[in-house]
């Protein structure tokens, strides 16, 4: 069952998340606020990680380049997604992909089940 590791600080939208990536055959693992998320990456060894670049205590871009400059975490799948369009400074900072809120469900399934092996 692949692992999908959330870090988003809207409460609804995690819920929501959690609940149709549930549904979809996936482990949801969350963040919670005070959680260090590079501990729980290294912790969890998710298959993808769904990172939301406005965090309540951070800025996910720069967990991402910090992901990707640890050497046993490099290589961790990592979408970023946004109610705006950061689509160029997310895979400039190493996204594997970039998502932009609001989405549809079948739209972030489709571009997680593309980063997991077939």
């Amino acid at each position: 069952m692949p692992k999908i590791l959330l870090a988003e600080d809207d409460t609804t939208m995690l819920t929501l998340l959690k609940t149709l990536l549930g549904m979809e055959g996936f482990e949801v693992v969350s963040i919670s606020d005070n959680e260090n998320i590079i501990q729980v990456v290294r912790r969890e060894h998710p298959d993808v990680a769904l990172l939301d670049v406005h965090l309540a205590h951070g800025n996910g871009l720069d967990v991402l380049k910090e992901i990707r400059v640890t050497p046993e975490l490099k290589n961790t799948v990592v979408i970023m997604s946004s109610g705006m369009n950061l689509e160029a400074e997310s895979l400039r900072a190493g996204a594997n992909d970039f998502i932009m809120k609001p989405y549809m469900p079948d739209m972030l399934i489709s571009t997680i089940r593309k980063h997991l092996p077939a």
